[in-house]
């Protein structure tokens, strides 16, 4: 299972998403640039050793990412989707992409992708914070792909 990060610009989020993926076996993705230096301290104080028991890829944009996977599936994680998680049948080499905490991914990619589903929330809230929709969707992926340990 491959998480894929777009540009993430909060280094916390991206380091408790990198601990996540240690736990549960997932591949990260990062798509440059990040809004933050991998060497900044809040970074460091969330990843702890865990960065050593995960699988980064770092990808220099979005056309290097997409064609190494050209050949996957990649199922954007968006509160414009219609299709709630739960009822989406996810796949074992699904790459899941989150957008920018500050701005999402951009409406080319919206366009392009044909796999868009939500969480669904209180219709007064915006969002939740990413690192928890990564939690709630991969947990769900590896749940229904029987990846879970």
């Amino acid at each position: 299972m491959h998480i894929v990060l777009y540009k993430p610009d909060i280094p916390q989020n991206t380091a408790a998403i990198i601990r996540l993926g240690a736990c549960l076996n997932l591949n990260i993705h990062i798509i440059e640039p990040c809004g933050f230096n991998i060497n900044d301290a809040r970074f460091k104080r969330v990843v702890m050793d865990y960065i050593n028991f995960s699988k980064i890829f770092r990808h220099k944009d979005w056309e290097t990412f997409l064609k190494k996977y050209k050949k996957s599936r990649i199922v954007l994680m968006t509160t414009k989707a219609k299709k709630l998680y739960h009822k989406f049948k996810f796949k074992k080499n699904d790459m899941l992409l989150f957008g920018r905490e500050s701005a999402g991914v951009p409406n080319e990619l919206h366009q392009k992708l044909k796999n868009k589903i939500k969480i669904p929330m209180n219709k007064k809230t915006r969002s939740l914070n990413v690192a928890m929709s990564v939690a709630i969707i991969a947990s769900e992926a590896l749940r229904q792909n029987s990846l879970l340990k």
